[in-house]
């Protein structure tokens, strides 16, 4: 099982970043931290990378759903949506597979809870691939 799912998006980064947060929103997912990795890096190391921004993204009725059934899941909540540069035209839009919480904790509890978050994901990734 991979960790990930990904869109490529024939939009530049910033409206990118943008339709992400829309669609992410249009699914129920609130954006709850925001991490500009490329601002950072460049203040922390003096180092040069495309843009690149990690959204905390959570669905509250999920997050409780998967919180009741394994306590310790908060350690990979919220879910990371990362929209990366890859030239002036195309973003990459990547989204931890909710699935890895089932694989790592091995709770069947958290199948239906990573399912639907799967879905939502899955279907906020592929309408931005049709932008």
């Amino acid at each position: 099982m991979g960790y990930a799912l990904s869109a490529t998006v024939d939009l530049g980064f910033e409206q990118t970043l943008a339709a992400t947060r829309e669609h992410l929103a249009a699914e129920g997912f609130g954006v709850l931290s925001e991490i500009d990795i490329a601002a950072t890096l460049k203040a922390k190391l003096d180092v040069d990378l495309p843009p690149q921004v990690i959204l905390g993204a959570c669905r509250p009725p999920l997050a409780h759903t998967a919180l009741q059934a394994e306590p310790s899941i908060g350690l990979l909540l919220p879910c990371n949506v990362v929209v990366r540069s890859l030239d002036a035209e195309r973003t990459l839009v990547e989204a931890m597979d909710p699935g890895v919480m089932v694989q790592l904790t091995a709770n069947p509890a958290l199948e239906g809870v990573a399912a639907e978050a799967g879905e939502r994901l899955e279907r906020a990734l592929s309408t931005l691939a049709q932008e």
